[in-house]
């Protein structure tokens, strides 16, 4: 599974600058990485844990803009066409954790 988030937040204020960068920390923190400026993305090696880091982001929503999340499988993903320009290209290499039971 892949949870893909993705926000508008507001930085028009000091205060919403602030909020927007944690807001992207805290992904960071959670396994989260940077697809584009606004997306990040995290594989989960199962629904379940998708469903955990889902609500560990509705936990750390900042008070003002917008938060979307979307879960999707591996499938999906790799279906993805992604362009940069008007040349077709690979899609980000993105870091595995490792995780034991």
């Amino acid at each position: 599974m892949w949870v893909l988030v993705f926000f508008d937040l507001p930085t028009d204020t000091k205060k919403e600058r602030k909020a927007a960068a944690k807001f992207r920390k805290d992904l960071i923190s959670d396994g989260f990485s940077m697809f584009q400026f606004s997306i990040y993305i995290r594989n989960c090696p199962s629904v379940e844990n998708a469903k955990v880091h889902i609500r560990r982001i509705r936990g750390l929503l900042p008070e003002y803009g917008k938060v979307g999340i979307i879960s999707i499988t591996e499938k999906q993903f790799d279906n993805m066409e992604l362009f940069v320009g008007k040349k077709n290209s690979e899609l980000p290499k993105v870091e595995q954790q490792l995780e034991l039971f």
